[in-house]
């Protein structure tokens, strides 16, 4: 049979873009629609299998689509007109770069002919996409289009995950197709293209013997273990080695906090507790973490020797490079191979680490401890460590957790974490107003999951228009507003690191209950703990979304917060 048909119907490209988005499986476009964009839009009006969810700007659709990826392990879709309405993703999609989601970043230019001349709106999408995506190209030809989002499909999800770009000329999606294309109803690249390389036999038969010989080793992981799925596979590990887990800041939601080896999330900000079990280390086992910044304090931190895993090979001994030894494989793969490597021999070491892990699980009792909720006065504005404390108190265990950047994702740490996949935020970017669009995309997916955003009013302002999204789409969404009026972790930066002066930190009051109902969305301020937790357990198991506007206290610093400073090993 041949693959292609003579058109005798009015096939476009536009079409056709759409038809293999739904053979790819792509369930979700979430956009801003521009004359440009027209007629892929209008094939999707026709196409019962893709829903457009349309975003009040396109930065808030990139995000949707970087956490459409992160949620379902297949690349989330976002669309945008020329010049501008491309610009506006620019931010969001550099978020899903730095976080490794897969996604398909899809703008629309001029036509052919006028490209890089002085039509409306004109700009190089395709220059401008390169430093923030993992390829980008223009499609220029209706020939072109098939081969061009097979490409993009197989680079977005293989190897280390991300968004790739396509630019579609607009006569290329507006034009009828001479010859059309047959398209499967199911690709078969979808069959083969979440294969992972598996570790070479040798490095694993040498690494089995460094982890049976180390007295204290550490397994280290890092976002590369969400995107494999490979939680339960680190936990079997960990359990046969009687060896302590923690994550980094991207790894959270990687392995239960409720698990009796895992000890947190290390970063900058701490905590106590996990920068305890890495000082403790002499072999870090170091699982899809890339050992950055944000893990390291810019790789100020000591470590032991290293076993660095990843799928990627240019990730390995990028940073401490002349201790690490290397395994590139993907993360589960590797460690069912390293368990079965070490299940004949594991019994002995795993039981000399018994008096060292007891003494690590006594101090997370002491941490958590030392950040229980105290009596506060009836009129005393909420500590939102208290807040996070209290709501996972009266969250549904399955409940997703989106923190968005600055001082909620810090106080998050605060979170136990009782199931994998049930929590994400922007963190190697740090892109503010992630959490309230990525709340969108949840409720897309699963609009039974009970979505639980934690933002500031700094973030939230930079997001607010969807809020009418979120009412739109509906869900079992809360969003609870940190309400410090100001962008509160600069405004404690500075006043730990600059004697307290303050300067472009601080807003007018606002009451954000007031702007939800507005929009569309049912909304309050609350100021009592005992009564938000209520109101939260209301929303989490209601129907329609929900924002409670919180007032919090500004001196409770998360700079400073004694839980997350660094382990002092003279403290014992």
């Amino acid at each position: 049979m041949s693959d292609f048909t003579t058109a005798t119907v009015t096939t476009t490209g536009g079409s056709l873009v759409v038809e293999l988005l739904v053979s790819l499986g792509v369930r979700h476009v979430f956009g801003v629609p521009g004359g440009q964009t027209l007629a892929i839009t209008d094939a999707i009006r026709d196409t019962p299998e893709i829903e457009f969810v349309t975003a009040r700007h396109e930065g808030a659709a990139a995000v949707m689509a970087d956490a459409y990826g992160r949620l379902t392990g297949t690349p989330g879709v976002c669309l945008a007109t020329t010049g501008p309405g491309a610009t506006n993703l620019m931010t969001g999609v550099g978020g899903a770069l730095r976080d490794s989601s897969p996604a398909f970043v899809i703008t629309c230019n001029n036509n052919g002919e006028n490209i890089h001349k002085d039509d409306a709106q004109n700009a190089d999408h395709v220059e401008l996409f390169k430093p923030l995506t993992k390829w980008s190209r223009l499609v220029a030809h209706g020939s072109s289009i098939v081969q061009a989002m097979e490409e993009g499909y197989v680079r977005a999800m293989t190897g280390n995950p991300g968004p790739i770009h396509l630019d579609f000329a607009r006569d290329t999606i507006e034009k009828p197709l001479a010859t059309v294309p047959r398209i499967p109803e199911v690709h078969p690249l979808r069959d083969w293209v979440r294969q992972r390389p598996q570790p070479d036999a040798a490095q694993l038969a040498a690494l089995a013997e460094r982890v049976l010989t180390a007295e204290r080793p550490v397994i280290w992981v890092g976002n590369g273990v969400n995107r494999s799925n490979a939680g339960q596979a680190v936990l079997a590990l960990a359990e046969a080695l009687n060896a302590p887990v923690i994550t980094t800041f991207n790894g959270i939601g990687a392995v239960p906090t409720t698990h009796p080896l895992v000890f947190g999330a290390l970063s900058r900000m701490g905590t106590n507790l996990s920068s305890r079990v890495i000082g403790d280390a002499d072999l870090v086992l170091a699982v899809g973490n890339s050992l950055n910044a944000v893990s390291t304090g810019r790789w100020r931190l000591a470590l032991p020797d290293i076993v660095q895993i990843d799928v990627d090979p240019g990730t390995i001994g990028r940073y401490y490079g002349r201790q690490t030894t290397g395994i590139v494989a993907d993360a589960t793969t590797a460690m069912d191979a390293l368990r079965t490597a070490i299940a004949d021999r594991a019994a002995e070491p795993a039981e000399k680490r018994n008096p060292w892990v007891e003494t690590l699980r006594t101090a997370r009792t002491e941490w958590w401890q030392a950040t229980e909720i105290a009596p506060r006065p009836a009129d005393a504005l909420l500590s939102p460590a208290d807040i996070v404390r209290r709501l996972r108190e009266v969250a549904p265990d399955d409940t997703l957790l989106i923190p968005d950047a600055g001082n909620p994702g810090v106080w998050s740490y605060l979170w136990d974490v009782r199931q994998t996949n049930s929590y994400i935020k922007p963190v190697g970017f740090g892109n503010m107003g992630f959490a309230v669009p990525a709340a969108v995309a949840a409720a897309a997916i699963d609009p039974q999951r009970p979505v639980l955003v934690l933002v500031g009013d700094g973030s939230l302002g930079m997001s607010l228009g969807e809020l009418e999204t979120v009412g739109r789409i509906g869900g079992r969404v809360c969003i609870v507003v940190f309400n410090d009026a100001g962008y509160g972790n600069i405004r404690q930066e500075q006043i730990v690191h600059f004697d307290g002066r303050t300067i472009g930190v601080d807003f007018g009051l606002s009451d954000f209950g007031l702007v939800a109902r507005g929009l569309g969305v049912a909304g309050e301020r609350v100021t009592h703990l005992d009564v938000l937790a209520k109101r939260v357990g209301e929303a989490l198991a209601g129907d329609r979304p929900v924002l409670l506007d919180v007032p919090i206290d500004p001196d409770v610093n998360a700079w400073t917060y004694p839980a997350f400073r660094p382990h002092d090993p003279e403290d014992g």
